[in-house]
This record gives structure tokens, C-alpha cells and sequence, in this order.
């Protein structure tokens, strides 16, 4: 199937950064391949201010008119968000369908959804980004519905009265709501079992459901695109010391995410804020991967996860063309391909862990089969001996200062 051709716009400001400039085109350029889009052309405009009609020079859309019916574009996408007015103005000058960089997002993420949940927040935040650019009727709706493919909500339902669309969103949010009660349910009884839980995050694109998936030996959606992974997974692991583990993968964090999407996401992004321990994936290999790490630590603020302990995991060796220096610590500098850097990753957990822990020291009758399994599987041990002459385990660990088991133990 023909790719449909598509035109990229930006403005850039005269004393904007240009490395940061053109690394937020050349995202642009990937988020428009992800969704299925072939960047023809990229349009840049240097200009102080935004025109708060035509959001560039009537010029320069008289410029990008004149390449999109040379090159057949039918979609010009725009590196920044547009106003509802500058929507309808630039579609009527340059009468092809126009999005911006968040309805592109929105696009991308409505074709990743899987889980009935992941496709009501989707929906839920296209509803909310369009809801105030339903000016009009006829054309200049059908514009503004949907973008590469015209995916999501489709130009039916923008068709219909804003009274109806606010409706569905009141629907939605209800049933969101009896889905976070369903997630509390399920956070109760984690922690009455003490479900240790460690969150995968990171910028999008950064190797982390290549590494789950290493972890957990398990098949989730793994490909060089950006929000490959939109539903978090949860699969339980074994740490080297057999201490087991919940981990899981997230969607990927991104600059200039649209609001409403951060919003209606908010319960997937709940997992990071529910869990105990974050592996903050970087892909080092990036030209920007500063810029992407300090992206994701902002986010983690923002959901107030940003005090739990943390490894960044430096991804991408493989790709490094010169030495690597971290820019954080704890830290570890891997390829997630490789199985041996995988173990160095799980040994730093329990290395970071052991800081952050109480240790014990305890004997165990070997007839207490049940208390062995648990101290095994819900603590970290380090040495385990049998003493003969008591028939008994002397056994000394780390365990996590509000485990149930922590008073029974003596430390």
C-alpha cells in the first residue's frame, strides 16, 4: 500500500538551540513514519512570534500550498500545537488536512492501544483535544478528522453535535473510574501479599520492551517504532538471590506530550507511581540523550515518583561510537541484547536494594518450610547454612523496612 506523502512545518525562534531544534524535528520526522506517514518535505520558517491567525507568514503558506500540489501531499503535520482558529485558517488556505504535533501523538497512540482501557483513554483524550476545534460544518470538520489514515474517533462521530461528544466523554470518564477500582482492588491485595514491584520507564524508543522481554522471556510489542509499547505488562521475575519481583513496562515518555493525553493516561502512569524500584531506561547512543533523560525525570516529578530509588540503565552500548561517561548514578551502561549485561542489571537492583534495606539475622527450623519460602522469595539472602546439630537454617538477609515479616525477625 502507497505511504501517504506528507509535509512537515516549523517555526523556529531566532535564538532557539538549534541541536535541540533539529532534534525535535528529526522526532517528528519519526513519530510521522511510526504512524504510517513518508516525509516528503520539512519546512522551516525562522520567526520570532507565532501569528496568531495563520501561526506562520501568509508567505511561506502560499510556499508549502504550492509543494504539497507539486509533491501530491494531502497532510501537512506542524511541529508545535495549533489553536483551533489556526487550524480552520491554515486548512482553508492550503485545502489539505492539517494536524499538529499532538494530534499526531494522539493518532500514533490510537493505533497502539490493545486493552479496552488503553482504547478508552485514547478516545478520551482525542475527545478532549477536539472537543474545541468543532467549529463549523462540512469540510473544515472533515479536515480536522483524524490524522495519518484518519484513525480514532473518525469523522462521524466529530460530525455530530458538541453536546454528544461531551456526553461520551462523561461516559468514558465513568467508566475509567470503575476501572482505577478495579486497580485499587488489585494494589490491595498486592500489597497484603507484599508485591515487590519494579517499573521500567524511559523516553520512547529507549529499548525497554526489548528488555522486558529479555527479563520475563515473554512476546510483548517490540519494534524500532516510537510508542511501541501503550498497554503497561506486568510479568513476575526471579532476582539472582531468588527474590521475586513484579515488573513492568510502560508506555514511553516523550517532550511536548499533548496535556489531555497526560492526563486521561494518568492511571497507565500510575504503575510507576504504585511501584517500589524504577529502572529509568536511556537510550545512550541518542544525540539528545540528555535532553531525553532530564524529559523523563520532569515526568517522574510530576507523578510524584521521582523519591523512589532508581537505577538508569545507559542502553545502546553497541551503538556508541566513543567512550561513555553517565550522567547519573546509581547507573549501569548495557545492550539490552546481551544476556550477561541483563544479569549486571538484576545484580545492581539487589546491590541498590541491600543499601536501601534492613539486614537480619535469623534461624529457621528446617520443619518451617512455609517461613523459608517466604523469607527466600520475599527478602534478599545472603548466606544460607544448615547447622546439623539443631537442624536448622542460619540465615542472614535484607528485608524491606515495612514488610510484615521485618517484626518477627530479629535483626
Amino acid at each position: 500500500m502507497q505511504k501517504e506523502q506528507v509535509i512537515l512545518v516549523a517555526r523556529k525562534e531566532p535564538r532557539q538551540d538549534e541541536a535541540r531544534f533539529n532534534s525535535s524535528l528529526e522526532e517528528l520526522q519519526s513519530l510521522t513514519e511510526t504512524a504510517g506517514g513518508e516525509v516528503s518535505k520539512v519546512i522551516i520558517q525562522n520567526r520570532a512570534h507565532i501569528h496568531p491567525a495563520t501561526y506562520l507568514g501568509e508567505g511561506k503558506l502560499e510556499e508549502i500550498k504550492e509543494d504539497a500540489e507539486q509533491i501530491d501531499a494531502q497532510l501537512i503535520i506542524f511541529n508545535g500545537e495549533l489553536s483551533a482558529g489556526q487550524l480552520r485558517n491554515i486548512s482553508d488556505r492550503l485545502e489539505r488536512r492539517v494536524i499538529d504535533r499532538s494530534q499526531l501523538i494522539l493518532d500514533i497512540f490510537a493505533s497502539r492501544a490493545r486493552t479496552k482501557e488503553g482504547k478508552l483513554q485514547v478516545e478520551l483524550a482525542q475527545l478532549q483535544y477536539l472537543l474545541p476545534r468543532l467549529v463549523g460544518q462540512g469540510t473544515e470538520l472533515s479536515r480536522l478528522g483524524g490524522g495519518i489514515g484518519t484513525r480514532g474517533p473518525g469523522e462521524t462521530k466529530l460530525e455530530t453535535d458538541r453536546r454528544h461528544i461531551r456526553r461520551r466523554i462523561d461516559d468514558i470518564k465513568r467508566r475509567l473510574a470503575n476501572v482505577v477500582k478495579q486497580r485499587d482492588q488489585y494494589r490491595k491485595r498486592r500489597e497484603e501479599n507484599f508485591a515487590f514491584q519494579i517499573a521500567i520507564v524511559g523516553y520512547t524508543n529507549a529499548g525497554k520492551s526489548t528488555f522486558f522481554n529479555r527479563l520475563t522471556d515473554s512476546h510483548s510489542f517490540e519494534e524500532n517504532l516510537l510508542f511501541a509499547t501503550l498497554d503497561p505488562l506486568t510479568r513476575q521475575i526471579s532476582l539472582p538471590s531468588g527474590f521475586q519481583s513484579l515488573v513492568s513496562d510502560t508506555v514511553g515518555f516523550i517532550q511536548d506530550l499533548p496535556t489531555t493525553l497526560i492526563a486521561s493516561f494518568r492511571s497507565t502512569l500510575e504503575e510507576v507511581t504504585e511501584a517500589d524500584f524504577i529502572l529509568h531506561m536511556v537510550d545512550a547512543s541518542h544525540p539528545d540523550h540528555l535532553e531525553q533523560e532530564k524529559t523523563v525525570n520532569r515526568l517522574l516529578e510530576e507523578l510524584d515518583a521521582s523519591q523512589l530509588p532508581t537505577i538508569t540503565v545507559y542502553n545502546k552500548k553497541d551503538l556508541l561510537e566513543e567512550d561513555f561517561i553517565p550522567h547519573t548514578f546509581p547507573s549501569v551502561t548495557v545492550s539490552v541484547h546481551d544476556p550477561i549485561d541483563n544479569k549486571r542489571i538484576t545484580n545492581k537492583v539487589e546491590e541498590v536494594l541491600k543499601e536501601e534495606w534492613h539486614t537480619y539475622h535469623i534461624h529457621v527450623h528446617a520443619s518451617e518450610g512455609g517461613k523459608l519460602q517466604r523469607l527466600k522469595s520475599q527478602t534478599i539472602i545472603d548466606t544460607m547454612e544448615f547447622l546439623e546439630e539443631n537442624e536448622s537454617y542460619a540465615i542472614k538477609g535484607y528485608i524491606h523496612p515495612d514488610h510484615p515479616m521485618r517484626l518477627s525477625i530479629q535483626s
